[in-house]
C-alpha cells in the first residue's frame, strides 16, 4: 500500500497553524491593507528585492518542512571556478549522466534547457560564472500533503513565485522560474491497487498512485497486480503531473482515451493551502479543469485515482522508407537510422507518394484502435529518412497483417516496391516485464516542439487531405524541420466517462494526427536569433493552420509562443477555465506560461530572449 503518505490520504492533516501562523497560514486579499498591497503588488518578490523573505523566514519555513528545503545549485556549478568546481563530476556530467536517471533525480533541472536561459551549462574549462538562472532558488523536496501545503501558503502569503516540477520534461518552461520557490512532487511515488472502487459513476477496479511516479514503475505495477493502466508512451515520464494535467497521449489513446480521461477521483492542495478531493460529487470545478485543462494552474495534485482495465496485448509492426539520389551517400538521422529493412526509394517524387500512401492511412489506424509514432528527417539534398512505428491493441499477429493490408496494396498499386515484414509483427502484452529505472530519449534537449492537432475532417476527401499533407510536405521539404507524427484518436466516444466530462482541449477528440514541427534551440542562441527562428517557424506553422482551420494544439508539446495559444490549448472550455482559476486562485499563486490565466502575468528578461523563463515575474502593464 505504501508509505503513510497513502495510508492517511482520505484524511490528509492540515498544516498545523502553531509558532507559525505569520508565515503560513491563509491570508485573503481583504484581510489587511498590507496584505492585500502585497499580494497586489506589481511584481511577484525576487532575490534582493525589499520584500525577499530573510534568512530566518526561509529557516522558520525549512523547520516547518522538517528539513525538506533545498537549495540547490545547477549541476553544472562543478564545471565552473569556485566552492562548488569538481572536474570528475563536470567530466561525470559531460560523459556519463546523460546515460542515466541523473538529470531526472535532479531537484532542478529541466530536460529542454534553452527555457532556462543557459546560465550554467556543462562544459570543461568553463569560463564565466555559473548563475542560478531561471532556475528556482529554493526547492520543497515534498514527501508528504503537508510539506506541499507549507510550500503553497509560504509563497501566497510572501508573494513568491511558485513553480512545480516532477521529472523535469518539461518543453516550455513550466518547471523553471528565475527567483521561484519550487515544489518538487518527485518523491510522491507510492501505488495502491484497489480491486474495488466505488464511485457515483464507477465501480471497477482502479490505481491510485501519486504524482512523482514515473511511467516505468507503473509498468511495474501494471506487471505486478496484472492490470492495464493507461500510460505514456516514453517510459522516463512521470505518470501524473504536468502530462496528465494537459491530456496525457499513449499507447492507448485510440482505444481507452488520454490519461485525463481516467481520472475518478484527484487529490490537490489549491492556493489557499487546503487539501481537497475533486471527484464528480465534491470540488466538481477541479474534478472538471484538473483533466486536461492543464498543469501548474489551479492546485497541486498530490495524487490521482485512475481506472484499471485487465491485461492487454499489442502488436507493434514498423516501417521505414528513406530517399536517396544517387549522388547522395551520407544519409544520417539519428532516431531513425536506416537499416536492412529500410526500404530505399531513389525518387524524391515517389518518396513523396510512399508518404502520401501512409498519412492517408493513418485515419484507419486511429479508427481502428491503433497509434503510430513517426519521425520524417529532412536530410538536405533532397534526401529524407521515414521512420514509423504502429500499435494495434488486442490483435495477433495474424489479424494485425489483415490490418495492414490495405495499405501494402496500396502501395503495391502505385509501383512502390514497399512490402510487409512480417517478422516485424511482435504481439506482446502491455505491461509484460518488470523495468528498470529508464534515462530520458533526449536528455538535457536544445529541442522546441511546435504542434498541430490535424483533425479527421482533413482526411474526409481527397482534396481535403491533398491540403493537409501539403501543408506537412512544405514544412518539411521547404522549411527543413522535422515532423514528429502521431496517429492518435481519443474521441468522445473511445474517452467514455469520465473523459466526455473534461478539460481536455476538443481539438483531441477530432484528431487523426499530432504533428509537431521541431527544430533545435541552443541555450546559447542569441535573443535576436531565437526571435529569427521563432518568426521563421511560425510562417511554417501558419501553413499547418491553414490547412486545419478552427482545430488547436497539444500543450504539452506544444510552442509557448503560440499565437492565440488560448484557443489552441484549451478550445471552448477556455472561458470556463479561467473562470476556475480566477474561482480558485485570486491571489495568482500559480503561474506557468500559457496556462489559464497566465496572460495576466509577463516574465521580464534583461535580454528580451522570447519565451525564457531567467527574469522577474509581473502583471502585465504594472
Amino acid at each position: 500500500m505504501g508509505p503513510p503518505y497513502f495510508k492517511s490520504w482520505r484524511s490528509a492533516q492540515q498544516l498545523l497553524r502553531a509558532s507559525h501562523t505569520a508565515l503560513f497560514t491563509l491570508k485573503r486579499p481583504n484581510s489587511k491593507p498590507d496584505t492585500w498591497k502585497a499580494l497586489m503588488a506589481a511584481c511577484k518578490e525576487f532575490p534582493g528585492s525589499e520584500e525577499w523573505p530573510s534568512d530566518k523566514d526561509w529557516q522558520r519555513l525549512n523547520t516547518t518542512l522538517g528539513g525538506a528545503l533545498l537549495k540547490p545549485l545547477p549541476p553544472a556549478a562543478a564545471c565552473y571556478a569556485g566552492a562548488s568546481y569538481d572536474v570528475a563530476k563536470c567530466r561525470y556530467l559531460l560523459n556519463n549522466a546523460t546515460t542515466n536517471h541523473f538529470y531526472l533525480d535532479d531537484p532542478v533541472t529541466i530536460l529542454t534547457q534553452w527555457t532556462q536561459g543557459g546560465t550554467c551549462l556543462p562544459a570543461l574549462n568553463a569560463t564565466g560564472a555559473c548563475l542560478q538562472g531561471g532556475f528556482p532558488v529554493y526547492v520543497v523536496n515534498a514527501t508528504t500533503v503537508m510539506h506541499v501545503q507549507a510550500a503553497v501558503n509560504f509563497a501566497r502569503n510572501k508573494n513568491i513565485r511558485l513553480v512545480i516540477k516532477n521529472t523535469g520534461h518539461d518543453f516550455g518552461g513550466r518547471s523553471v522560474g528565475a527567483g521561484s520557490l519550487s515544489v518538487w512532487t518527485h518523491h510522491l511515488r507510492s501505488f495502491e491497487y484497489l480491486p474495488r472502487f466505488n464511485r457515483a459513476s464507477y465501480s471497477g477496479p482502479a490505481a491510485h498512485y501519486g504524482s512523482g511516479l514515473e511511467t516505468w514503475e507503473l509498468f511495474n505495477y501494471m506487471f505486478r497486480y496484472n492490470i492495464t493502466v493507461v500510460a505514456a508512451g516514453g517510459r522516463s515520464v512521470g505518470a501524473n503531473g504536468g502530462w496528465f494535467a494537459s491530456g496525457g497521449h499513449g499507447n492507448l489513446a485510440s482505444f481507452y482515451g488520454l490519461a485525463a480521461d481516467q481520472a475518478v477521483e484527484i487529490h490537490v492542495v489549491t492556493a489557499d493551502g487546503r487539501f481537497v478531493v475533486a471527484s464528480e460529487e465534491e470540488n466538481t470545478d477541479l474534478f472538471f479543469a484538473l483533466r486536461g485543462g492543464g498543469g501548474s494552474t489551479y492546485g497541486i495534485v498530490t495524487s490521482v485515482i485512475v481506472k484499471a482495465y485487465r491485461p492487454i496485448n499489442l502488436t507493434t509492426s514498423t516501417l521505414s522508407i528513406a530517399c536517396r539520389p544517387p549522388a547522395n551517400t551520407d544519409i544520417r538521422a539519428p532516431l531513425a537510422p536506416i537499416s536492412n529493412t529500410t526500404n530505399l526509394v531513389n525518387n524524391t517524387e515517389l518518396f513523396w507518394q510512399a508518404l502520401h500512401i501512409y498519412f492517408r492511412f493513418k485515419r484507419t489506424v486511429v479508427d481502428l484502435g491503433g497509434v503510430d509514432w513517426d519521425y520524417l528527417y529532412p536530410l538536405g539534398n533532397g534526401s529524407y529518412s521515414f521512420r514509423v512505428r504502429t500499435t494495434f491493441p488486442n490483435t495477433t499477429a495474424d489479424q494485425a497483417a489483415r490490418l495492414l493490408e490495405p495499405l501494402y496494396t496500396s502501395f503495391a498499386r502505385a509501383g512502390l516496391n514497399i512490402t510487409l515484414n512480417r517478422s516485424e509483427l511482435r504481439p506482446a502484452p502491455y505491461a509484460g516485464t518488470a523495468l528498470t529505472p529508464t534515462a530520458p530519449a533526449t536528455p538535457l534537449s536544445s529541442s522546441r516542439y511546435r504542434s498541430r492537432l490535424l483533425p479527421r475532417a482533413g482526411w474526409a476527401t481527397d482534396a481535403a487531405f491533398n491540403k493537409t499533407f501539403a501543408a506537412l510536405r512544405t514544412a518539411v521539404q521547404d522549411g527543413g524541420y522535422t515532423l514528429h507524427g502521431l496517429a492518435i484518436g481519443p474521441t468522445a466516444e473511445v474517452a467514455g466517462w469520465p473523459g466526455r466530462g473534461a478539460a481536455v482541449n476538443p481539438a483531441w477528440r477530432e484528431a487523426v494526427l499530432h504533428a509537431c514541427l521541431m527544430t533545435e534551440q541552443p541555450a546559447g542562441l542569441t535573443a535576436a536569433a531565437a526571435r529569427s527562428e521563432e518568426t521563421r517557424v511560425q510562417g511554417y506553422m501558419r501553413v499547418l493552420r491553414d490547412a486545419s482551420p478552427g482545430a488547436g494544439s497539444y500543450m504539452n508539446e506544444g510552442d509557448p509562443g503560440e499565437p492565440e495559444w488560448q484557443q489552441a490549448f484549451y478550445g471552448a472550455n477556455y472561458k470556463r477555465l479561467l473562470d476556475v482559476k480566477k474561482a480558485r486562485d485570486p491571489w495568482g499563486v500559480f503561474w506557468a506560461a500559457t496556462t489559464v490565466g497566465s496572460e495576466e502575468w509577463e516574465v521580464r528578461t534583461a535580454d528580451g530572449y522570447p519565451r525564457s523563463q531567467n527574469g522577474r515575474l509581473c502583471r502585465v502593464g504594472k
